[in-house]
Formats: structure tokens, sequence, C-alpha cells
């Protein structure tokens, strides 16, 4: 009696045992397949080895909620491209005629006119030239977000192209009083980039320093090849940094301005494997670009 007893609970801790250890291997397959079905644009469905009813279930709850999310994806991808699409269109249609304005107003501004009219013309160009240039910006950034970002790229000298840029915006930056002070590290950051992608970066970052700063910027490049430019910006508030990266924010400060600036040097810098972020901190504004590994030359 008893040793029929201890067959018996020993059949039922077996057959536990390969239900157990079955179940197990149903979830495992759950979750590998969850995660592959994540990171691949594929149709296919979770399917498991085990028949067991509940495992079934949960397998098909999956798929279905995999169907509502890949249909939600594409329908966000979509949007997206159309969004892309119909920006970089209006934005192209929109730059032929104002540089017909600007020309118009040009030709103008050379006739003998009153001086009332001069000024009002004056005034005329100035807004056209605002809408022109923010409108290439607009341009710009929609080109850059429809690339593949699999752009020409090359060893750079990080150093020079920084201060190639310093030099291009110098006359700016004194004409806003701005006398930027400048360290960079005396050994070369080589970097595998593309070029004009760096450059766009470097400048979209002085020209945010000419909308935001005080009067001071301080540019500095460590020898581990992170850049930081700093300025005092006491307009500016911790809330307000959190978003400079966001597309299309403005600030009070910056009116004359899409917002896309720091979005594109962001998206460039990450498409490349770099971070860009922002600090604030005693009305100080400070952005650090830390860029891939670098390869230094002593």
């Amino acid at each position: 009696m008893v040793y029929g007893l201890l067959c018996i609970a020993i059949i039922v801790i077996i057959a536990l045992s390969i239900k157990i250890f079955l179940m197990r291997k149903a979830a495992v397959e759950i979750a590998e397949a969850f995660a592959d079905r994540l990171k691949t644009d594929t149709n296919t469905l979770i399917d498991i080895s085990s028949r067991d009813k509940k495992m079934c279930a949960l397998a098909d709850s999956i798929n279905r909620e995999l169907k509502i999310l890949r249909r939600e994806h594409h329908r966000y991808t979509q949007g997206d491209k159309e969004l892309k699409s119909a920006v970089t269109n209006i934005s192209h249609d929109l730059r032929t005629p104002l540089t017909a304005i600007c020309g118009y107003l040009d030709m103008m501004k050379s006739m003998e006119l009153p001086e009332k009219i001069c000024n009002y013309l004056d005034i005329i160009a100035d807004r056209a030239e605002l809408m022109k240039q923010l409108t290439e910006e607009l341009f710009g950034y929609s080109v850059i977000l429809s690339s593949d970002g699999n752009s020409e790229k090359e060893e750079l000298c990080v150093n020079r192209v920084l201060e190639d840029s310093i030099m291009g915006y110098y006359a700016a930056l004194t004409e806003k009083g701005i006398t930027p002070n400048v360290q960079i590290t005396e050994r070369e950051i080589v970097r595998t980039l593309n070029r004009a992608e760096l450059s766009r970066v470097f400048s979209n970052l002085l020209n945010n320093a000419i909308k935001y700063s005080d009067g001071d910027l301080h540019i500095t490049l460590s020898d581990e090849g992170i850049v930081t430019f700093s300025n005092t910006a006491k307009a500016l508030s911790s809330v307000e940094v959190e978003r400079l990266f966001d597309r299309f924010y403005t600030v009070e400060a910056a009116r004359n301005s899409t917002g896309l600036g720091l979005s594109i040097a962001k998206t460039l810098v990450e498409r490349s494997g770099g971070s860009i972020t922002a600090e604030y901190s005693e009305n100080r504004l400070m952005i650090n670009v830390a860029l891939l590994e670098v390869r230094c030359k002593k």
C-alpha cells in the first residue's frame, strides 16, 4: 500500500516537473520571440512549442497586441514621412518667391525715392531677409531628417574645424559685443566625421550663443575631445534649458528663430554616435558636445 502511494507520488512529481519545465521553456520562447518582433519589422507571429492552454492563450494575447502596435507604428512612420515631405516642399516653394521679393526690394532701394518710403523699404527688406533665413533653416532641417545619415566621412582634426568655425563667426560675435574666450587643447583630436556636418554643429552652437549670451562666451576643447560652449544667460530658466533641443521650441529672447538650430545640432551629433547636453547653473548656460571615441596624436 505504502509502496503504491510512493510510486504515485513519484509519478506526480515527475509529471509536474515536466510540466513546469515545458512552461518555463514556453515562457523563454515567448520572451525571446517578443524581443525579436520588437526589433524587426515583420508580420511573423509568436509561436511556441508548448500546447499548454494558458501559455498558448498568453502567446495569442501578445500576438494581438503586437498587431495593434505594428499597425500604429506603420501609421506613425507614414505620417512622419508625409510631414517631412510636406515641410520640405513648403520650405522649397517659399524660397523662390522670397528671393524674388528681396531682389525687387534691392532694385527699389537703388531708385531715388522719398526718405519715408526708403525707411519703409528698409523695414520690409529686413523682414523679408529674416523670412528667407528662417525658410532656409527649415529647409535644411527637413533635408537632414530626410537623409539616411550615411554621409561621406573622413579623418578630421576637430581642433581645426572648431577654430575655422569660430573665425567664421568672429565678426558676428563682436558685433553683438561678444569677445569669445577660446581654450583649445594643443593635442590634436582626430575623428572620423563628415566635415560639413561637424561645421554645421559648431555654427549652430555659435548662433545659439549670439542669441542667448549676455555678452560673454567661453569655448573649450578638452584633451578627451569634449567641446563646451558656455555663456551667461540670465534670461533663461532651467525649464527652458531642458527644452532647448526640442524641435521648433524658442524662448522669449529668440523670437527671430525657428527653434531648429540646436535640434539640428543634436540630430547630427547623435547620428555620428556622440551626445550633446545642456546645463544651467548660476545663470550660465553650458552646452557640452561629446563626440565619438577620439584618437589622439601627440
